[in-house]
């Protein structure tokens, strides 16, 4: 970890032996204006995780006879106006196998940077469009797939997705300090995101302007290390859900990449040791967050970050590595 640190590694870094805190260390600066540490008062933005509640909200929702995965868009939400509207189902939708024309990555700077757009106007103008592959064959990953999940939630339950969001996990979970973000919302202990470019001289800086509402049920929630074990516990322990409905969850699908249901689970060894790793990352402008559960040891890694000084992609396994093998 030290040498991470040395790197410019700044964030916290969490790992949990069956729900118990083994590990966790803040370092760094959350926010470099006013020279603000790292501390336990510290809210991370964790863009992508996001699609792993969301994915729990289908799953609720599928438990309570609501949803039915095999189901297409077109059953829940009849307006969308998308070619694949009686092609695409829910299940394509949370392996990010729709066949979409993914217009809202392709246009990235344009979808997030420049407006905000209300969610119906975001569908129809970037979320649907022509099939370019059949539905659930080919792996592509999207916001735009948990973007139309949010939608679907909401068009189901007949509640925003915030409270849903709040009703359904944060309320119970008492994750206090995790919430859905719009970008008017002033949060205590926020950290402020950095990119990192090796050949300014100044090398980190404030990324580009964007907007978080924009992201939705793909990305606009924050939280911090404590609040995100509570929701592993909760998942991994199946007091969210019903142990069937997680075992579904952790299914992958080899053709689609390995990606299961809000994850994506495959086997992973650590020197001499084997392991069955669920994973979940998120990122954007200049924010990192990778979480970890090793199914078959109880073991909860969950790394967040407020630079691009250092991969996470890498520090995170040389942290298991090193743990596993200690």
């Amino acid at each position: 970890m030290d040498s991470y640190i040395q790197k410019g590694f700044n964030g916290a870094v969490l790992i949990a032996k069956d729900g118990k805190i083994d590990y966790l260390k803040y370092t760094g600066i959350a926010n470099r204006h006013y020279d603000i540490k790292f501390s336990e008062a510290s809210r991370f933005h964790i863009f992508s995780v996001t699609k792993t509640f969301t994915a729990a909200l289908i799953m609720k929702l599928y438990e309570e006879k609501k949803i039915n995965l095999d189901a297409t868009i077109s059953t829940y939400y009849p307006e969308y106006k998308g070619e694949g509207r009686d092609k695409i189902t829910i299940k394509n939708l949370l392996t990010y196998s729709s066949g979409r024309d993914l217009q809202e990555m392709r246009d990235f700077l344009d979808v997030y940077s420049n407006n905000i757009w209300g969610l119906d106007t975001f569908i129809d103008k970037y979320c649907s469009g022509k099939l370019i592959n059949q539905p659930g064959t080919k792996f592509d990953y999207s916001n735009g797939d948990y973007i139309l999940l949010g939608k679907i939630i909401e068009k189901v339950s007949g509640k925003s997705y915030e409270e849903m969001l709040r009703e359904k996990i944060l309320v119970p979970l008492k994750m206090h300090h995790t919430d859905y973000l719009h970008h008017t919302d002033i949060i205590k202990g926020m950290a402020e995101g950095y990119s990192y470019d090796d050949s300014l001289a100044q090398k980190i800086y404030s990324p580009t302007n964007y907007y978080i509402d924009n992201l939705y049920s793909a990305g606009a929630m924050y939280s911090t290390p404590e609040d995100m074990l509570l929701f592993d516990q909760a998942i991994f322990n199946h007091t969210l859900l019903k142990k069937e409905t997680v075992d579904l969850m952790l299914t992958p699908y080899s053709n689609l990449d390995e990606t299961a249901l809000g994850f994506w689970v495959y086997p992973k060894k650590f020197g001499k040791i084997e392991t069955l790793l669920a994973e979940r990352q998120g990122g954007g402008y200049g924010f990192h967050s990778n979480w970890i559960h090793l199914i078959d040891k109880g073991l909860t890694f969950i790394f967040l970050s407020n630079t691009d000084a250092v991969d996470l992609n890498v520090m995170r396994f040389d942290i298991i590595d090193a743990y596993l093998n200690k």
